[in-house]
């Protein structure tokens, strides 16, 4: 019988060692919390500044893009929509527009990057094409870095 325990008693030690095994020690949790909120420190102000270079370039895509439907639209109509026709006129056929072969976007007109409409005038202010404006983060004319406007006439 007292091999019978001795036995017993052996297993259940290799039971617990092994219980003892899988477990994550507090110690061990702190470190890779540590580590994980190291990199997202040195990370995410590097990746913040990309989506702002990101929306800046989507913003400069998208006002190219409508300077490319507003030139096939006047070569169908002969002339460019209207400021109160607007971009909209690109997917929807004005009023009294003869020769309109649209529409000339794929998809409805969106609004800039940062949630803003874009400025449509014509005649424009800066040459015989109309002017395009997305007006930047701040949503307010001029501003510098991430607020400065993005422009037709000046689309580079």
């Amino acid at each position: 019988m007292r091999r019978e325990d001795r036995r017993q008693n052996t297993e259940y030690r290799r039971r617990r060692s092994r219980v003892g095994e899988r477990g994550v020690t507090l110690i061990e949790m702190l470190v890779v919390v540590t580590i994980i909120a190291l990199f997202a420190a040195l990370v995410a102000p590097r990746m913040m500044g990309k989506a702002d270079a990101a929306r800046r370039v989507q913003a400069h895509a998208q006002v190219n893009s409508f300077m490319t439907a507003l030139g096939a639209y006047k070569l169908d109509t002969g002339v460019y929509p209207a400021t109160d026709q607007g971009l909209q006129a690109l997917r929807v056929k004005p009023e009294g527009v003869e020769q309109w072969s649209g529409p000339y976007l794929p998809q409805d007109i969106p609004m800039d990057p940062w949630g803003h409409p874009y400025l449509y005038k014509y005649p424009g202010d800066h040459g015989d094409e109309p002017d395009v404006v997305s007006l930047g983060a701040d949503g307010q004319p001029n501003g510098e870095g991430n607020n400065a406007d993005i422009v037709s006439w000046n689309n580079k």
